[in-house]
């Protein structure tokens, strides 16, 4: 059985340590505690990580018995799987023809729950988000990959039997005075970063289906992310579920220990032979 992601909630944790005893004949014991981070892998090359998600919605406003007309929202992301530090590319379209002026905005949200007892507990936090251009009646605005920054956070922990670590995107229209449209698609965000072909390939499938998009920055290696441990205890953030003010929720982000192993293609096999030249003249004693 794998183990869980080391991690830090507000109602609970994991945690790992190693004790060591030394007994000696007629002294006291010696006792070491040392704490470990542990990092389960997440490849985000399989297929079902691969695959893109999309959504579309419409609704319709009423106020008492008049209604007017429908707001529609689709949206579009590459792929399922992230890791910190990369950029979502966004794909939307917004048609608002309704009689109220309308945002699109998208949002990144970490979602905690925490399991004992039999019972359990669910916070969620915003963890990044971005605001289209005011929508006017009778106009529509898209989205040709927007770029949304996912931060160093916690990788996703799915398999815990007391903590789950979910991530979700949601893309939403902000209405004044009722209810947003607002489409969830599910994301994991991993600890085996995207492997260049892997990326060329989707970035040219995600060019013929939506047209030309922003160039995304290319995910930073681990130890630009790593954090020391010197500071790991402070390494509390609070954000809330709204944008405005209100009680903060604590997350813990962990830190990028390792590099992964490079790719085959990296390595050259065959690499140049190094030529070693002797001295001209022999150094004088």
């Amino acid at each position: 059985m794998a183990l869980a992601t080391s991690f830090e909630g507000k109602h609970g944790s994991v945690r790992y340590w190693v004790k060591a005893e030394l007994h000696r004949p007629w002294l006291l014991p010696v006792k070491v505690k040392k704490e470990f981070i542990v990092f389960e892998h997440i490849d985000i090359n399989t297929p079902l990580l691969l695959s893109p998600q999309a959504g579309s919605k419409e609704k319709t406003l009423c106020c008492w018995f008049c209604a007017s007309g429908p707001i529609s929202l689709s949206a579009k992301i590459e792929r399922k799987g992230y890791t910190p530090g990369e950029s979502i590319q966004i794909f939307c379209e917004v048609e608002n023809s309704s009689s109220r002026v309308v945002v699109p905005k998208a949002a990144l949200y970490q979602t905690q729950t925490f399991f004992a007892k039999g019972k359990g507990k669910q916070i969620q936090q915003l963890v990044s988000n971005l605001r289209g251009e005011t929508l006017p009646q009778g106009k529509s605005q898209s989205w040709e990959g927007r770029l949304l920054k996912i931060p160093p956070v916690s990788p996703s922990i799915l398999d815990c039997p007391i903590i789950r670590v979910e991530y979700v995107l949601v893309v939403y229209v902000d209405v004044p005075g009722g209810l947003n449209l607002s489409l969830s698609l599910p994301l994991v965000i991993g600890t085996i970063p995207l492997h260049a072909s892997t990326s060329r390939s989707s970035s040219i499938s995600s060019c013929c289906s939506w047209g030309p998009t922003e160039t995304p920055e290319a995910p930073p290696s681990y130890s630009e992310l790593a954090i020391s441990e010197s500071h790991r205890r402070n390494c509390l953030v609070g954000c809330d579920r709204s944008e405005g003010g209100g009680g903060s929720l604590l997350t813990y982000i962990t830190e990028f220990r390792y590099l992964p192993p490079p790719l085959y293609s990296e390595v050259d096999p065959y690499p140049d032979p190094v030529e070693v030249r002797r001295p001209e003249t022999c150094p004088s004693r």
